[in-house]
């Protein structure tokens, strides 16, 4: 391409007579004051090869001389051939017209049906099907505008640009830098490729390392699979790797998910993508979105890990389930009893969180088949229902996924479950059922009943209704210890609705149960770490303060204190011994 450009200023400079008529130009080559000869060092000098005849006609040209006829002209090893070629050596300035074309050095060529050049600001114009093509890359357009001082060519009439490697990309407007190979393209512009479409404005691509620049709005399409594409506003591609680097306002679509963040990274081939800060993760289908401060994707196995303060949103109908935890990650595969279906799953991973309208809960870590609505919660779950609470060694819980409430949970292991006596009062008085496993079921958005299977105990406060005050009135506690037990959550009381292999029951006064009885060893009612709002699940531990709650004591003590007057009575009627 350069050589062209000396080539035109050697044709320029040839030395006939000729006519002082101004040539008609093209606007790009228009100049705003006259042209000064230069001269030329021999060595810059061109060389007609060959030309069948040498006309000057008065009626055409403007009287000026031309070449006509397999016109070749040769310059430092590059060659221009054309039909005809006219001089205009006042001005500097040369017409190539008809099957132009220059066959450079270096191995590029330009065709065209005419081109100009005027050596003195030494830039040149080729029109009418224009074609450059060098070892980067081929060049169409109607016309191409060069300038050797910057080493440029450009064209703003819509063109397309080819590679060896199948890019064809489509422009309006584009400039060539001849010495980077880098093309600069302008407004709207189309890359296909057998794999990908990249659509976008103000876009850089050097055709020496493949790498394209995006300055604007630009989307990278698989052409597989249209709906999986990359969106950026500001980024980097290297077209040979299909590596896309993105940093700003940037978006990766895959598997009708939107991965998106700060800054973003995407492999086309592995389907591997990362985002750092303010990470989010959307899935439209599952109604569920992640955010933390680093993600990563796995298109092909449709999964994702999401870190750095974590947390998932899950929109239902009627409620919204909310997830956090030290890592979390999202899946998909196939059904096993349906191979065209797929399965959605969470786990969240260290100090998970959950919480839900009518449910709260902490576990080492959280496993949740969003399809299924089954949730599993590992290593010292805990559980809180309204003023109920439920632990074990393992949770699970089975949301129905028509009304999306918890149908039910069963408690694997060490299973107790806890209910405030009386939720408007801090009296220290709770309703307690344990065993190895328990099955807890809910009653809209409370839990209802309790089934507890081996080593099955409870400790349930008995209240009656006084007669003529019409008010509940305390009866007392009563223990109870089978092999299996049925226990209702009634609004004040656990009512023991079966008790059975090796049944026991007994019920004790207040004035005659110890206050030590009244809880079970391993009773862990946990106020400090209960999440109250969604907002809570954002920290390890909300670290409430501790609800300090008042024992009822007065009859107990009363009756210990009878109980210790009797018995100093009964010493003070035994004789006394006396030492002689």
């Amino acid at each position: 391409m350069r050589i062209i450009l000396f080539l035109f200023i050697f044709i320029s400079t040839f030395s006939l007579a000729q006519d002082k008529t101004p040539v008609k130009r093209d606007p790009y080559l228009q100049t705003s004051s006259p042209p000064k000869p230069q001269p030329l060092k021999p060595e810059d000098k061109i060389k007609l090869i060959n030309a069948d005849k040498i006309i000057k006609d008065p009626t055409k040209y403007d009287g000026n001389q031309y070449f006509v006829g397999n016109v070749q002209i040769e310059q430092k090893g590059s060659i221009l051939t054309a039909d005809e070629v006219v001089l205009y050596s006042e001005e500097n300035f040369a017409k190539a017209i008809g099957n132009t074309k220059l066959q450079n050095a270096d191995g590029s060529v330009i065709t065209a049906g005419e081109m100009e050049y005027d050596g003195n600001t030494q830039k040149g114009v080729a029109r009418k099907n224009v074609v450059l093509t060098d070892p980067k890359q081929t060049i169409k357009t109607d016309v191409l505008y060069y300038d050797k001082l910057s080493s440029q060519a450009y064209f703003n009439t819509g063109g397309t640009i080819s590679d060896s490697q199948g890019n064809v990309m489509y422009t309006k407007s584009a400039t060539y830098f001849l010495d980077t190979k880098m093309i600069d393209f302008v407004g709207n512009v189309k890359i296909d490729n057998a794999q990908y479409i990249i659509e976008g404005v103000n876009i850089k691509q050097n055709q020496n390392t493949k790498v394209a620049e995006f300055f604007g709005p630009t989307t990278i399409t698989n052409r597989a699979n249209p709906k999986n594409r990359v969106y950026t506003e500001r980024g980097t591609y290297r077209m040979e790797t299909k590596e896309a680097f993105l940093n700003k306002n940037s978006k990766i679509f895959y598997n009708d998910k939107i991965l998106t963040g700060d800054d973003m990274y995407f492999n086309q081939i592995t389907g591997f993508g990362k985002a750092t800060g303010n990470v989010k993760l959307d899935d439209p289908k599952e109604r569920r979105y992640v955010k933390g401060g680093y993600g990563e994707i796995f298109e092909k196995k449709d999964s994702s890990m999401i870190t750095k303060n974590p947390y998932a949103v899950k929109i239902m109908e009627k409620d919204t389930v909310y997830f956090a935890a030290e890592k979390i990650i999202t899946y998909q595969k196939q059904d096993s009893l349906d191979i065209t279906k797929k399965k959605s799953f969470l786990r969240a991973y260290k100090k998970a969180r959950i919480y839900k309208s009518n449910a709260q809960g902490r576990a080492d870590s959280i496993a949740f088949n969003e399809t299924d609505g089954v949730m599993h919660m590992f290593t010292k779950p805990i559980l809180w229902s309204g003023e109920k609470q439920v632990t074990g060694d393992k949770v699970e819980a089975y949301f129905n996924t028509q009304n999306e409430n918890i149908d039910s949970l069963k408690v694997i292991g060490n299973a107790l479950a806890i209910s405030k006596v009386d939720s408007l009062t801090l009296k220290d008085e709770f309703n307690q059922v344990k065993g190895k496993y328990m099955t807890v079921y809910y009653q809209g958005n409370d839990i209802k009943e309790a089934r507890v299977v081996g080593n099955a105990q409870s400790i349930a406060y008995v209240d009656d209704v006084n007669k003529e005050t019409q008010k509940p009135e305390r009866i007392g506690v009563t223990l109870s210890a089978c092999g299996i037990i049925g226990a209702l959550f009634e609004e004040r009381a656990l009512q023991i609705i079966s008790c059975s292999i090796g049944a026991t029951a007994d019920t004790y006064p207040m004035s005659k149960i110890e206050p030590s009885k009244r809880k079970f060893p391993d009773f862990n009612w946990n106020t400090k770490d209960r999440i109250r709002k969604w907002q809570d699940i954002l920290v390890d531990s909300p670290n409430y303060e501790e609800i300090k709650y008042s024992s009822d004591n007065e009859l107990y003590d009363q009756a210990q204190e009878a109980i210790e007057k009797e018995r100093a009575k009964e010493e003070a009627k035994k004789p006394k011994r006396v030492r002689k």
